[in-house]
């Protein structure tokens, strides 16, 4: 039984712009997937829906074991200046009324689970773009989501630290297996990261094709220098090229 099913979505924008087209789409428990497709075809759309950010102008969106518990990572690390990496990481405990001692511990654990241990008490300005990153993933998980929404976290990093975030990510999946629903227009990032790829149209998206990735689990920087990886980039590619004809 699928955690979410997606059936002909579509969604109309007040000012006439169709943004999705009908859109279906399976999610499983547990499943690690990537929305591709090119800027502008809906990606950000569909995951605001999932969100319940939205409703969908037609079609349905069932949760069939009901709506789970979800964290939300925004292509900007959105973080508030005033407060430290502990308060932002703390604040969704906070607003669900949990006493200081804890969330913060809880808080203090999370960035721990990013790599940040050690920067608690580090306001955004004085962190990199990636670390801002990583205390925005580590207020997604805090609240222990069962899904996952990222909507293109890593776009606007350097690649050393794109490809270093991806294998962190990873790592974190691997040891809760949440539900992650990843949103890119990047190949290379989707290969890496997804046991499959839903390869969107351009506007109205659509799901145009699908494309499993068997790669075992962990990946490393050995996998993304294999031949497996390339032909992997090369089929996803393809696919994404007739897409974007269709």
């Amino acid at each position: 039984m699928p955690l979410v099913r997606v059936r002909d979505v579509s969604q109309v924008f007040a000012n006439g712009v169709q943004a999705l087209g009908g859109v279906s789409l399976d999610i499983g428990v547990g499943e690690f997937l990537s929305v591709l497709g090119p800027s502008g075809c809906g990606k950000s759309t569909l995951l605001r829906l999932l969100a319940g950010l939205a409703e969908p102008t037609a079609g349905t969106i069932d949760w069939p074991q009901g709506r789970p518990d979800l964290g939300f990572v925004f292509q900007e690390p959105t973080l508030m200046p005033w407060t430290t990496a502990l308060g932002n990481v703390a604040l969704p405990l906070k607003l669900r009324g949990q006493a200081r001692s804890e969330r913060e511990a809880r808080a203090a654990e999370a960035l721990a689970g990013v790599g940040l241990a050690g920067f608690e008490k580090s306001f955004p300005r004085e962190l990199s773009g990636g670390m801002k990153m990583r205390v925005s993933i580590a207020r997604a998980l805090v609240t222990e989501p069962k899904l996952l929404l990222m909507d293109e976290p890593f776009a606007a990093l350097d690649e050393i630290t794109r490809r270093k975030l991806n294998t962190d990510l990873l790592a974190l999946w691997e040891r809760t297996r949440f539900t992650a629903v990843f949103v890119t227009h990047s190949v290379f990032e989707s290969v890496f990261l997804s046991q499959r790829i839903a390869v969107m149209s351009a506007r109205p998206g659509r799901v145009r094709s699908e494309l499993a990735i068997s790669a075992p689990y962990p990946r490393t920087e050995t996998f993304g220098t294999s031949a497996d990886y390339a032909a992997l980039c090369r089929l996803a590619s393809a696919q994404l090229s007739d897409a974007m004809a269709a």
